[in-house]
């Protein structure tokens, strides 16, 4: 790659940057982090070590507010799986929290549904 390709940033789409990024990891360190954890800064946060990259920055700095995971990755233009690994990883230094999504729905009850099943065969 060539010195203009580089300050141009023809290396983003390389299937070497991910692995740059998450420290040649494929998967986070912990599993409870899904596409909907939403994602906030730490109040205060302790300061990022000096080897901490742009991306873990820029995820830290937009997630002073509660923001999802899925929705970090599309303002970072990058696969969800590396900002997965990402915030993990600001997980377990304590610069972030993650909490679960919105609850799944409770499924109506199994009487429920007949009740309604049997209305509907009333009419």
């Amino acid at each position: 790659m060539t010195p203009r390709e580089k300050r141009s940033g023809a290396y983003r789409d390389t299937a070497l940057r991910p692995y740059v990024l998450t420290k040649g990891r494929a998967r986070p360190s912990r599993n409870t982090i899904g596409i909907d954890t939403l994602l906030v800064a730490a109040d205060p946060a302790p300061p990022l070590p000096v080897s901490a990259g742009r991306q873990e920055r820029a995820l830290l700095a937009m997630c002073r507010g509660l923001l999802s995971l899925v929705e970090a990755a599309a303002r970072l233009k990058l696969p969800v799986s590396v900002v997965r690994v990402l915030a993990s990883d600001l997980v377990d230094s304590g610069h972030l929290t993650a909490r679960a999504g919105s609850p799944r729905a409770e499924q109506p009850s199994r009487e429920l549904l007949q009740e309604v099943l049997n209305g509907l065969r009333a009419l």
